[in-house]
């Protein structure tokens, strides 16, 4: 186990897999005591197994993120189980895309409660012991939906525009206290997420072909990439980084026609 996380005690939100788990395990090896929330349960449960039976410090909380109350409670048990939050990463998130016209008002609130209202409410119940200290980093999972428009997707991108919207604000209003608040913005991952998007298309293989083709390098990321890309903007290495984005899309955002 490296130590770059060492002294960290790291809340992880959409922890019990995918790119939320991903980060769990590499900051669980560079040295930091984790606190995993998730909405499902029982794959939370199987994940912190795993990552306890390699060593690593996890405390859990099964809740959902639009609960505000939930969320101040699995605050209060990492206290009692870890040590008060110092890092969080807000990782849970939900795609909603969708023709304006044709978006419900359903599908309008669970896009915002969740990528953003979620958000907020992990901010709000860290924030006070961070301050307190007088050191504290907090990352938002962002996306390249952040700063770029892809039609059909209202109102995802507004909601990460949102989202960065927040992370300047509060990094600006707390960098005099010591806490950062950065973000990180992945393109395509090799998720279950994206499976089952290229499994929506009547024909998946030529689904996941035109997607590799929108990548300079011609593979999307895998999980492990964009959590080592985690660990350094948690970590003290990047101590005098706030209020900025990273992206990790393999030069997607940037490629105006695709190869």
């Amino acid at each position: 186990m490296a130590d770059r996380l060492t002294g960290k005690r790291i809340m992880i939100t959409g922890a019990a897999q995918g790119i939320g788990l991903a980060i769990a395990e590499a900051a669980a090896r560079e040295g930091a005591a984790l606190m995993l929330v998730d909405r499902d349960g029982d794959l939370l449960a199987a994940s912190v197994e795993a990552l306890r039976a390699g060593g690593a410090q996890v405390a859990s909380y099964a809740a959902d993120i639009t609960d505000a109350a939930g969320i101040a409670q699995g605050v209060s048990r990492a206290k009692d189980e870890i040590g008060s939050i110092n890092a969080l990463v807000n990782n849970a998130g939900v795609n909603v895309f969708s023709e304006p016209l044709a978006l419900s008002d359903d599908d309008w609130s669970r896009c915002f409660d969740i990528n953003l209202n979620g958000a907020w409410n992990c901010c709000r119940a860290v924030l006070p012991d961070m301050l307190a200290a007088g050191e504290g980093a907090i990352l938002n999972i962002a996306s390249t939906h952040a700063f770029t428009i892809i039609p059909h997707t209202f109102p995802y991108p507004l909601a990460k525009h949102a989202l960065m919207g927040l992370t300047k604000s509060l990094a600006i209003e707390y960098a005099p206290r010591q806490v950062r608040v950065n973000a990180l913005a992945p393109g395509y991952v090799a998720t279950q997420k994206v499976i089952d998007y290229w499994n929506s298309f009547p024909d998946p293989d030529a689904a996941r072909t035109e997607t590799m083709k929108l990548h300079p390098g011609g593979r999307i990321a895998e999980p492990e990439e964009i959590a080592m890309a985690a660990v350094f903007m948690v970590s003290n290495e990047c101590r005098f980084m706030t209020g900025a984005c990273l992206t990790v899309d393999g030069g997607m955002s940037i490629l105006h026609h695709p190869a």
